[in-house]
């Protein structure tokens, strides 16, 4: 199984061709699936997709039944040029996924915008407003805590009153120069891999509501109360998997992340960036791995 996961996996084409696409509110949306054993939801970050997951998703394939998809806005799925996209919209996305899925309880697994849909997600479950049970939440690089959150030049100029004009302008180089910047020195993305980055991105005019999609931020200060409560209310076994030379959302997140949570369980991985489930799969496996046996902090 885990060799025809890879074959299905390696590249972009590859892992587009293995998908499938479901309707919400009349938009199609691109998901995948793999596996068996306890359902384990994989939620990606901005500005990127599923495809995220690719380098891990052979790992997890062995032992879960694993599904993601790509958000509304991004990857293969719809972009629509006026929605009104929000994190509690992405979250009714997968909730209704998952209910439709006739599923009673699921694993989550987020990176960076991810991590927001999860949080929302938790506050759902504990309010009594979620369809299923939410049996343990690992989270990687995101702005958990907007307070500690220190967004990359291009993100600031996306969010002002110029952001549909730069997003629609951005160039390769532009966007390259900024998004490398998130990797650490020992992992960078290769040629291939900005391709497929920027083909992801620029899929289905993409470009056009990134400074739609980047309000995000400012959702995350408005219900900070709301989804940084959720994280301290939460029952259920959660660790923190955090690339400690991520400049976004790295070690002053993990600090923050250790100061408000109780009990935190934070794996820290050095010289890795933004992306570790990217950057280095293996480590990101054997840190979630050893998560779901119960072993406790590394």
């Amino acid at each position: 199984m885990a060799a025809s996961a890879h074959q299905e996996t390696n590249t972009l084409e590859a892992w587009q061709h293995g998908g499938k696409w479901f309707s919400y509110e009349g938009h199609a949306i691109f998901s995948r699936m793999a596996g068996q054993g306890e359902p384990l939801v994989l939620l990606h970050g901005f500005p990127t997709a599923s495809w995220d997951w690719s380098r891990l998703w052979p790992m997890l394939a062995r032992e879960h039944q694993v599904l993601t998809l790509d958000m509304l806005g991004f990857g293969f799925s719809d972009k629509p040029p006026q929605y009104t996209y929000s994190i509690e919209d992405q979250a009714d996305l997968i909730q209704g996924w998952v209910e439709g899925l006739g599923l009673s309880r699921v694993h989550l697994l987020g990176h960076d915008y991810g991590t927001t849909v999860v949080q929302e997600l938790l506050a759902r479950e504990q309010e009594g407003e979620l369809p299923f049970a939410i049996a343990s939440v690992c989270l990687l690089n995101g702005g958990l805590f907007p307070e500690v959150h220190q967004p990359l030049f291009i993100q600031k100029i996306l969010r002002s009153r110029l952001g549909g004009l730069i997003g629609r302008g951005l160039s390769r180089p532009a966007f390259e120069r900024s998004f490398r910047r998130l990797f650490g020195s020992r992992n960078p993305p290769d040629r291939q891999d900005m391709d497929d980055f920027w083909h992801l991105l620029n899929y289905n005019n993409g470009r056009a509501v990134l400074h739609r999609l980047i309000q995000f931020m400012e959702e995350r200060r408005c219900h900070r109360n709301r989804w940084v409560g959720a994280l301290q209310n939460a029952e259920q076994p959660m660790r923190l998997i955090s690339g400690g030379a991520d400049p976004v959302s790295g070690v002053a997140m993990a600090q923050r992340y250790r100061e408000l949570i109780p009990k935190a369980d934070v794996v820290t991985l050095r010289h890795v960036g933004h992306y570790p489930h990217f950057e280095q799969p293996w480590d990101v496996y054997t840190a979630y791995r050893s998560f779901r046996k119960g072993e406790g902090n590394l």
